[in-house]
Order: structure tokens, then sequence, then C-alpha cells
């Protein structure tokens, strides 16, 4: 059976699930970046785990980076991780991918392919163009205490979400009418809904889904794959194989080390069950002439134009008028003010890059000023309404525009879109061996 597909970054895992006996419901926790800001999600978890074998123990919740002393968590993660091998806790499958279906409440549930990738055809760095491409800007401050785990780790959890972009639903979809052998199907803790797996280690199979996705290929240099959750976790993996390659002493050799390859999961950008939410701008710390004046000369040039309204109704039926041409409009809150900033000649393709371009500007000339990024637009406008603070709310991406955006634009600024609500984010179950 091929276990490997390079042309197209592609690798047949073998995977490890947990053994029969094992509650699923506490074993699978949700990705360790989210509820970052609410630590007791976090503790509720772990009350909910209890001392049952659980992912949750293979993770350090961001909610803890501040709190939590980094290399004794990353000790304690990898013990945990070689106590789970050691003992029988993950029982590995055969040579394969599974075949995932997320119930979150909408009206279709959203499917998705476990596979692994070659992380050769991916690199994070600025302007790279390889099979496997970032969505988003890499804030590599993020990457120590990721690395820091993944280094010495055993093996991995995936909570990476790959887009691919199927308009013909020929990779996935197809895949629901096959007569696969259930592997799981369990409700997830603390609202995050139902999750069932098939698993598929048939290799007649196995080639027709690499068919399919080697036909997704577009673009030169060829685009198949786009980052959709987990950016850094996979930049992560990238780093750390860099790392052993750069160590290695047979060149050729080091070329067959699981540590190549990274587990995620597949989606169709075109699958009902998916949505992409916006995700809003909020600077704090700022006088808001200043950042006008500021505007008025970064824009210079593109059209730029500001109006505030004093009634909320006319604000908001402003916000709904028809765009004229591509034309960008950012709505804005601060204080009692309600406002539309209006760019109508851009140089970048949507809202949010031409927002954070001027942020990111205006943020390194003003060291007192703070972002945040923001879901929802009743915590928006909260925030918005004390002293010295401005909300931008931006529009939800367009999902179909996904790829020509990558293939165009190169990476989105950081926080463009995000794939549904924070519950519905990918939970860690299937795990996989990162050493020979």
């Amino acid at each position: 059976m091929q276990l490997h597909y390079p042309e197209i970054a592609l690798h047949v895992p073998t995977l490890l699930l947990p053994r029969s006996d094992i509650p699923l419901k506490t074993w699978s926790v949700i990705a360790c970046d989210q509820y970052t800001s609410q630590p007791e999600y976090w503790e509720k978890v772990r009350r909910l785990v209890g001392a049952d074998p659980s992912t949750l123990h293979l993770v350090f919740p961001e909610a803890y980076l501040g709190s939590v002393g980094r290399e004794r968590a990353s000790a304690s993660i990898n013990q945990r991780m070689q106590e789970y091998l050691n003992s029988g806790v993950l029982v590995e499958q055969r040579p394969g991918f599974m075949l995932v279906e997320r119930e979150v409440g909408r009206a279709a549930p959203r499917k998705g392919l476990v596979i692994a990738l070659d992380l050769e055809q991916y690199d994070y760095r600025d302007g790279a163009q390889k099979l496997i491409r970032t969505t988003e800007g890499t804030d590599q401050s993020r990457l120590p205490p990721r690395i820091q785990v993944r280094e010495q780790a055993p093996l991995e959890t995936p909570h990476v979400v790959v887009l691919i972009d199927d308009p013909q639903q020929t990779v996935i979809e197809p895949l629901g009418a096959k007569n696969l052998k259930q592997a799981y199907d369990f409700e997830l803790m603390l609202g995050g809904g139902r999750l069932r797996g098939w698993h598929i280690g048939d290799g007649a199979l196995l080639n027709e889904i690499a068919g399919h996705l080697a036909r997704l290929a577009c673009g030169e240099p060829p685009l198949i794959y786009a980052l959709g959750d987990g950016n850094h976790s996979f930049a992560t993996a990238r780093a750390v194989w860099e790392r052993l390659k750069a160590a290695a002493a047979d060149e050729r050799q080091i070329m067959n080390h699981p540590a190549r390859y990274a587990l995620a999961e597949l989606v169709n950008v075109h699958d009902e069950g998916l949505e992409f939410a916006p995700i809003h701008r909020i600077a704090f710390g700022v006088d808001t002439a200043d950042v006008w004046a500021a505007m008025e000369t970064h824009y210079r040039g593109s059209g730029f134009s500001r109006r505030a309204f004093a009634n909320r109704d006319r604000w908001e039926a402003a916000c709904r008028d028809a765009v004229v041409g591509s034309e960008h409009r950012i709505p804005y809150i601060s204080g009692t003010e309600r406002g539309l900033l209006r760019i109508a000649e851009p140089n970048l393709r949507f809202e949010v890059a031409s927002l954070q371009a001027f942020l990111d500007c205006y943020l390194d000339a003003h060291p007192r000023a703070q972002l945040d990024y923001i879901h929802g637009e009743d915590v928006l406008a909260q925030l918005a309404a004390e002293p010295d603070s401005i909300g931008f709310l931006l529009p939800a991406m367009d999902k179909r525009d996904l790829f020509k955006t990558i293939a165009l634009d190169g990476a989105a600024p950081r926080k463009t879109f995000s794939l549904g609500e924070a519950a519905e984010k990918r939970y860690y179950l299937e795990c996989r061996r990162l050493v020979p």
C-alpha cells in the first residue's frame, strides 16, 4: 500500500486511538488556543476529566501561558505522552485516514478527513509559495512555547484544520457513501456537539482520494492546501522539522523521520457545515483625533473619508448601503460616536487587510496603544464605549474568495477570519507517533 504521495504533499499516517474502555468524552478536549481569556472554562475541563486519560494532559492551554512554568509544563506533557504509549492507553490503527463528521447545531454537519501533510511542502515565511500555504501572518513570538513541547514530544495530536478548494465536492463528500467501519461516535464536552469517525485503510480508496486531491492543484506555482485553523501549530511543526534536519548526521536517512509530517484535518471550504465568522478589532489607549489624522496620511491617494453619525439608525442604514465598485467600508464605534470609514480605491482585496495595514503602522509608532481581536458586535460596542478606544467592525470574509486571495495577495493579516465560533473548533482525539 502506498503511504506517501510526495507530488501532492500527502502522507498516510498510522493513527493512534484511545483504548476501547477509555471514555472519549473526557479524552477529547478543545484546541488549546481557545478560551484564552477564560481560564474558568479550562477549570471546568479539568473537573470533568478528573483522573481519566485525556488529551488535556497532552497539550498546553494558552489560558495558562502566563501563570504556569513553561519548562515544567512541557516536561509534564512529554512524560504523560510516553506514559500513554507505554501503558497501552493508545492503540495503533492500520495506516489510513479518518473520515470525520462534526455536528455543531448548524443545518448540516461539517465533514473532514484526518490525514498527514509533508512539511517539506510548507513554509510560513512571507512570500513562500508551496503546495501548503498559510492564510495569515505568523507571529514568531508565539512559537517558542509550542516548540518546547514538540521538540521532545513522542507523539502529536492535532487541532490543525487545512482547507481545500473543491467546489465539485470530489474528495471528502463522496466518502460518506462508502462502506466504512465506524471508529467512534460520541458527544463532545461543554457544548462541542457530536463527533463521528470512520477509518479508511483500503489502499485503492486511498489512491482514489490522492488522485482527486491532485486534480485540485491550481496556479503556478501550484496550491492545494490552505491553513484554516492552527497556523501557529503547523508553523511549530515545520520549525522543529527544520531543527531535526539541521542536526542530522545522515541527510538522506532523516527524510524518513516521522516528524517530517504533521497531522491535520482537511475540510472543503465549500462544505455546507463550514462558516466563516468575522473577527473585529479594537484599539485601546489612543487619541481619536490623532488616529483620524494618521489615517488621512496613511490612505492618501486612496479616496479616504470618514463620516460620523449622530443618529444610530442612520449609521446602521449607511452601513447597509450597497458598496460601490471595490471600495472598502469599515464601521467604527468610539465612545458615543458611531461612524463609517470609506476607502474608495483600496490597494488590498479585503477590508481587514486595509485596516490592519494602518493599525500595524500606527501601533509601531504609538507604544502605549494596544490592539485586541473581538468576536461579536455587542462585546465590541461595550469595550469601545470606554475612553480612548475605537472599535472597528469588519465583515465576514466570503469563504469562496479564500484561495483566490492567497494566490493573489499571499497570507492575510492575523485574525482575518474564524472557522465558526469557539465551540466549533477542533477537539483533540487522534494521535500519531513523532519518533521512529
